[in-house]
C-alpha cells in the first residue's frame, strides 16, 4: 500500500481539497497537521525544499507539491506511477 502524507492546517481549503481529490480515488492518507506542531512545520520545509504553504503533498516519499500539483500529477498519470511504488 502507498504511503501518503499530506502536511495541512485547519483553515486551509486547499487542503480539504486535496485530501477529497484523494478521497475519490479510494486512497488513505496520514495527515500532518503543522498549526498545531511547529515542528511539524519545520519538517515540512525541509522536506519540501522550502515550500512554505499548504498542503504539501508526499506519496512514498517522493515531494508531490501542493493542491494544483496533485490535480496535475493525476491528470498526467504521474500520481497513478507514483502509487503503483512500493513505500
Amino acid at each position: 500500500m502507498s504511503k501518503i502524507e499530506v502536511y495541512s492546517t485547519a483553515v486551509c481549503p486547499y487542503c480539504v481539497a486535496a485530501k477529497n481529490l484523494l478521497k475519490s480515488k479510494g486512497l488513505e492518507w496520514s495527515e500532518v497537521r503543522i498549526d498545531t506542531d511547529p515542528a511539524q512545520r519545520d519538517a515540512m520545509l525541509a522536506r519540501s525544499g522550502g515550500h512554505r504553504t499548504v498542503p504539501q503533498i508526499f506519496v512514498n516519499d517522493q515531494f508531490v507539491g501542493g493542491y494544483d500539483d496533485l490535480v496535475a500529477a493525476d491528470r498526467s498519470g504521474k500520481l497513478a506511477q507514483l502509487l503503483e511504488q512500493t513505500a
